[in-house]
């Protein structure tokens, strides 16, 4: 199925030879998971999610043009009742979580460079959502530093490289 993406340059879809590898590294934690997804852009990582097993996936974007593709994905994939699509910015959504259920896997894939994923893992590390059991994907810029991680209280559990950029998993340590 082909998913609607938005127009210009402040979304920046993962490829789908990216996508590929990264379900493949997390297709056994997908089943009946509860999947966040932060920054979504188009939602095609959180539909993926969905796509593969997760029971509800979570979708947290600001930007308009983006929540509409979003809306239309998860319609043109009849996904509606295992989504929730928060329309306002991470740090908000975060708090509005609180009682939520613990996350299984938590992906988020914002603006490269502007050590906001610093801040968003500061923000997490004290939900209770958020468990030693979480899964945390963060995908950055291949010169992204996560020298800091372990001030927050996270491991970094796996990393994988690609050409232009990278995914890091986390958990709690």
């Amino acid at each position: 199925m082909v998913l609607v993406t938005p127009e210009g340059m402040d979304t920046r879809p993962t490829t789908d030879r990216i996508k590929e590898t990264l379900f493949n590294m997390i297709a056994f934690d997908l089943p009946d998971c509860y999947f966040l997804d932060l920054f979504s852009g188009s939602g095609q990582i959180g539909i993926e999610a969905l796509s593969r097993g997760a029971r509800e996936a979570v979708f947290v974007e600001k930007d308009k043009n983006a929540i509409s593709c979003i809306e239309k994905n998860i319609a043109k994939a009849r996904l509606e009742d295992s989504s929730k699509v928060y329309k306002i910015d991470v740090s908000s959504a975060l708090n509005q979580l609180n009682s939520h259920e613990p996350f299984d896997v938590i992906f988020m894939d914002p603006p490269y460079d502007k050590l906001i994923e610093k801040k968003v893992l500061e923000d997490l590390s004290n939900k209770a959502y958020v468990t030693e059991e979480t899964i945390i994907i963060v995908e950055a810029s291949l010169e992204t530093s996560f020298d800091y991680i372990q001030d927050l209280g996270y491991e970094i559990t796996k990393e994988k490289l690609y050409k232009t950029n990278k995914h890091i998993f986390f958990k709690k340590a």
